[in-house]
Parts: structure tokens; C-alpha cells; sequence
């Protein structure tokens, strides 16, 4: 399938200074779990057609034409992997990068918990020795780069040792993706270590670890309170001085809630976009939602097709 030429979304353009590296890849083979729901099949599709990704569509046969069909989407194309239902999917999906036959995975409309059960399965899953965590990348008009949200979709509450290997899958995927030495906040409510925030006590010892090189190719800084961690003029006001501050490429969060309040309030009221992966499987893992625009779904794709190649390069894998 030949790539698209020009492909570039709307938005603020940051997304597509970022993800320019993209442009020049091939497309990557892409198991797609499950993609029977409108968006969750025309997501892919249109993926396919910016040549980001060369889909396996894996679900129940008839259902997937029934919904090409209503949508005049041709889907002789791609190869479909007919299975009788979602949970089938979902293993099937993950069978199919076991065998080397697909580089990506991708969720359809089976629900999440479905999705990453069968990726954590020990006997016939995609675990590797990192935890899996999730990242939002997020384009925001009135920050000026592209960052990202760490985790704010996995991990509930973490602790220290669950925290070291978010950063670091995080800070691997922005190396990748351009920036040579990833600045991360590492968020808590205060500025200040104390006791009584259990999470400034790990911004502490995080920064620790990374002094130690337990945690690499970041430049970390914390605890930072939101507002410090993007805005220079907040610190300065609070009289921190700090080569992250007003400039994050990555934002570490306590837990879970707090992550998914972010990243959803920047999208739903300051106009944000964002692309989500899951990372620390032995493939980029696209974790789509149903509420995702079609400029969310590419740029989730193409970051995922950045992660395969730069994974081909590390082993000598070649398709």
C-alpha cells in the first residue's frame, strides 16, 4: 500500500513536527483486536490508508463487512482473521505477534480490561521484564511542544518500583520519538518533600535513582506542582530554579486518577489532543477509545510505527 502524501491532520502543528519522523517509515503490520464497531474499523482503515499501518483484522468476519458495508469502506485489502467473538479476538491478536506476523497491536471495541488481560496472560501473553504503563501525548495550544502523561490508564497506584519503570518506558519512547535528553516533572500537590505527601517521597527518591543510573536518559526534577512544571513563570515565582521547570517533556503523575483528570480536563477544555500507547509489551500497543478523533487515532498509529522500527533497529528485525 503506498503511503499518503501530505498526510497532515489538523491541530496546532506540533503533532506534526513530532511525528514527521513517521513520514519516511514503512507501513508496519498491525493486528488490530476486535474491530467491530464503526470508529474502531474506520480507525484502522484510515490508518492503512495514511500508510502508518498494514491492518490484521481480527474479529468475527461477518460482522466486520456487515460494518464496511454501512460505511462503504473495501476491505478486500486486508486480510481478516475470522474469530466468533471479542475475548477469541483478543488472544488472537496477541497469537499473532507471538508468531512474528504482526508488529502492533491495536484495541478494537472489546473493552480494555479484556484487551490487556490478554496481553498479561504469563503463558501466552506480551509481557516482558518491564511493567506495562500508558502514556497520553498530548498537543495542547498553549504549551509549546508536544509531552506527555504518564500513567493514566494502567497503573492505579504505583509505587516507587512501578514508577521507575513508567518513567523509564516514557523516556524511552521520547528518545525515540526526537528529544535527546527528556526533561520530566515529576508532579505531586507542593514543591517541597514532606511526610505527609507519600508522593512527593518518591519524586525524591526517583531523582535519586536517576543520579544513580537506575533510571536513564532523563533529565528528571521533582516533586513539581502542576503549575511549576509547565509554566517558568510559576517557578519563578516560587523561587525554583530548574532546567525542567516551564519545559516537561514528561509528566510523572502520583496515580491513576489524577493522570486520566489531566490529561481528560487538557483535551475536553483547553482543546488538547491526544495520542495514547501502552508501553512495556514486547510491541507498541495502541489503546484506543471510542471518544478519540481521527487526529488522535493517526497520531496513536504513527507513534506506535516509530516504536516498531525502532525495535527492527535495536534486534536486526526486518520486514
Amino acid at each position: 500500500m503506498k503511503k499518503a502524501k501530505n498526510m497532515k491532520p489538523p491541530g496546532t502543528g506540533k503533532y506534526e513536527q513530532l511525528l514527521a519522523i513517521c513520514h519516511k517509515l514503512s507501513p508496519v503490520p498491525t493486528a488490530v483486536a476486535h474491530p467491530c464497531e464503526e470508529t474502531a474499523l474506520s480507525g484502522a482503515i484510515e490508518a492503512a490508508q495514511a500508510g502508518l499501518i498494514v491492518p490484521i483484522l481480527v474479529g468475527p468476519a461477518d460482522k466486520i463487512a456487515t460494518i464496511a458495508r454501512r460505511l462503504k469502506l473495501d476491505l478486500k485489502p486486508f486480510r481478516i482473521v475470522d474469530v466468533p467473538h471479542s475475548h477469541a479476538a483478543a488472544e488472537k491478536a496477541v497469537e499473532l505477534v507471538r508468531n512474528g506476523e504482526a508488529e502492533i497491536l491495536m484495541k478494537g471495541s472489546l473493552h480494555s480490561d479484556e484487551f490487556l488481560g490478554a496481553i498479561l496472560a504469563r503463558a501466552t501473553g506480551l509481557r516482558t521484564e518491564r511493567r506495562l504503563s500508558h502514556v497520553f501525548i498530548m498537543d495542547v495550544p498553549s504549551y509549546h511542544k508536544v509531552f506527555m502523561i504518564t500513567d493514566a490508564a494502567i497503573n492505579i497506584t504505583p509505587g516507587l518500583d512501578e514508577k521507575a519503570d513508567i518513567l523509564q518506558n516514557a523516556i524511552d519512547l521520547a528518545i525515540v520519538l526526537g528529544v535527546k535528553k527528556p526533561k520530566v516533572a515529576i508532579l505531586s500537590a507542593v514543591e517541597t518533600v514532606t511526610t505527609k505527601i507519600p508522593s512527593t517521597i518518591d519524586a525524591a527518591a526517583l531523582c535519586k535513582m536517576a543520579e544513580r543510573g537506575q533510571i536513564r536518559g532523563g533529565l528528571l526534577d521533582g516533586p513539581l506542582a502542576f503549575d511549576n512544571a509547565i509554566s517558568k513563570e510559576a517557578a519563578k515565582a516560587k523561587g525554583i530554579i530548574s532546567p525542567v521547570a516551564g519545559d516537561a517533556d514528561i509528566l510523572l503523575v502520583p496515580d491513576l486518577e489524577a493522570g486520566n483528570m489531566l490529561a481528560k480536563q487538557l483535551s475536553f477544555l483547553a482543546n488538547a489532543d491526544s495520542a495514547g500507547l501502552v508501553l512495556g509489551a514486547r510491541v507498541p500497543v495502541v489503546l484506543t477509545s471510542r471518544a478519540d478523533s481521527v487526529h488522535a487515532r493517526l497520531a496513536s498509529a504513527a507513534v506506535a510505527m516509530c516504536l516498531a522500527h525502532a525495535r527492527r533497529d535495536r534486534t536486526g528485525k526486518s520486514k
